[in-house]
């Protein structure tokens, strides 16, 4: 879309009947196009052999850079931030309450008439005790604008986290994006097979829950990739084949570490719609040495490499690695520096400014027009909002499962029967 028919009439159509109840509600008067995850998942599937950034949005530089890349690329995105990055005990500026808030606020500054998605990701629940609290911490959500979220209980065993998407599901909208997870994201170990993948979604179906996207261990790891082994997109396509008569999309995790052929494949031959990035947008954004498919490049030191007269100032990089060094913050746990630097960043002068967000523009630009297959897929997403002439675009799959085969000794005891491994314990947080 160009600026100069970016508020046509089919625009304010779209803008008028495709946002949900709760962002019509939290910005009544606002140009911005954000929609349930549904359609943004239903447009790649449209278009085929294509997915979308899920861009973690841990600065307004990151949020920036990649509105405007979508923009220029006219792809539909996903805006997200994960529980561990903004939730209660964040570590980054933007936060599960303040995401919606912001985006909206750029895309109106921008003029962004591309179609947005707000994902809570990664909303973990980790042990049976933490269903209960989490009940009120998710529609506090939605109240604040998320329109997608992903209940991630893959922590527990696999009745257990089956039995938390159960009890969880009526405090997520009927119409709001839905993402479910087997298998905790540990690179190589413990990945996840296509009995465990059925376990989940079967059970889910059997009782009217169903997800939009499952997100797989299938050989990837959060932050900055170490073993270069990446995704497993024989593994990836096999299970989704297995699940395909689900209607089920894949949610790719831990981007970041993967070259871009192996994304491309991730586009083209499995069902993946959904890419998140995270690490990558961060390390551009301050300017720090990256391969061309986002993963930092270290000196022979083990240390990140700062591109002078890029990203951050040499000065504000000089505070923030004598902050890291102090607090003991190494390799991936930079990204704890995320938070009490925000302000320093956003005093810096203009020029400093626009290029940490152009940076991150210049990166996504190209994710999502030469690697995800994403470009036009606005228009497709639009198209289809004008057809359904609703918030909702409708759940791609039907029911195929009973209940009664699914009550809740039936699945503990089917669960008995799952042979898997799981891989080592620790903390595997994005």
């Amino acid at each position: 879309m160009t600026t100069s028919n970016k508020y046509s009439d089919t625009f304010e159509t779209a803008l008028d009947t495709g946002r949900p109840p709760n962002i019509k509600k939290l910005f009544p008067n606002s140009k911005a196009l954000i929609v349930s995850g549904k359609y943004i998942d239903q447009a790649m599937q449209k278009k085929g052999n294509c997915m979308t950034i899920a861009a973690n949005a841990r600065s307004s530089f990151v949020l920036r850079g990649t509105l405007a890349a979508a923009q220029r690329a006219n792809a539909a995105v996903i805006i997200e931030i994960a529980r561990s990055e903004g939730g209660t005990n964040a570590y980054c500026p933007i936060s599960l309450w303040n995401l919606a808030q912001q985006t909206d606020a750029i895309m109106n500054e921008l003029g962004i008439t591309i179609p947005v998605a707000i994902h809570t990701d990664h909303f973990g629940i980790k042990k049976p005790e933490d269903i209960e609290p989490a009940k009120t911490e998710i529609e506090s959500l939605f109240d604040a604008g998320i329109t997608s979220i992903a209940i991630d209980a893959s922590h527990m065993q696999d009745d257990q986290n089956l039995l938390a998407n159960i009890e969880l599901n009526p405090f997520v909208p009927d119409w709001a994006g839905l993402e479910t997870e087997v298998g905790e994201i540990k690179g190589a170990q413990g990945l996840s097979t296509a009995q465990e993948a059925l376990f989940l979604i079967q059970g889910l179906n059997a009782h009217d829950i169903f997800p939009d996207w499952i997100a797989l261990n299938n050989g990837t790891t959060h932050g900055i990739e170490q073993s270069g082994t990446g995704i497993d997109v024989e593994l990836t396509a096999h299970i989704h084949e297995a699940l395909s008569p689900y209607g089920i999309s894949g949610a790719q995790h831990g981007t970041s570490g993967n070259n871009s052929d192996k994304l491309r494949a991730i586009a083209s031959d499995t069902r993946t719609t959904k890419a998140n990035v995270a690490t990558a947008l961060q390390m551009v954004s301050w300017g720090i040495k990256v391969n061309d498919y986002g993963n930092a490049i270290l000196d022979d030191k083990g240390n990140f490499i700062k591109e002078k007269e890029n990203g951050v100032t040499e000065e504000m990089w000089s505070k923030m690695l004598a902050y890291a060094n102090k607090n003991g913050l190494k390799g991936g746990d930079v990204k704890k520096l995320n938070l009490p630097f925000e302000n320093h960043l956003s005093a810096l002068p203009r020029e400093i400014r626009q290029r940490m967000a152009k940076n991150v523009e210049n990166f996504v630009y190209t994710l999502l027009t030469t690697v995800f297959n994403a470009t036009d897929t606005a228009d497709i997403l639009i198209a289809q909002i004008l057809e359904k002439k609703s918030h909702t675009p409708g759940q791609k799959a039907k029911k195929i499962e009973s209940k009664a085969d699914w009550t809740k000794e039936k699945l503990i005891e089917r669960a008995c029967s799952i042979i898997s491994d799981k891989g080592p314990d620790g903390n595997f947080d994005d």
